[in-house]
């Protein structure tokens, strides 16, 4: 499910004229979108340090080096 189509599940709480006050969503969409906004951060790091020539270790290295 794409963030949009995560976001369109919301219900609103409105006040007494009807003006949108809170959204709420379900909590495993919420979970769902926080890891599409994770990710997509990570990516955008990730584009950022190779444009700037930063080297790039995959995820099994950092850990390794980290365990040392």
């Amino acid at each position: 499910m794409s963030a949009l189509e995560m976001l369109q599940t919301a219900e609103f709480v409105v006040d007494a004229h009807g003006n949108k006050k809170a959204a709420l969503l379900d909590y495993k969409v919420w979970e769902e979108l926080l890891t599409v906004l994770e990710d997509r951060e990570d990516a955008e790091e990730i584009r950022r340090l190779r444009q700037a020539g930063e080297e790039a270790l995959s995820w099994e290295q950092a850990k390794a080096e980290l365990h040392e």
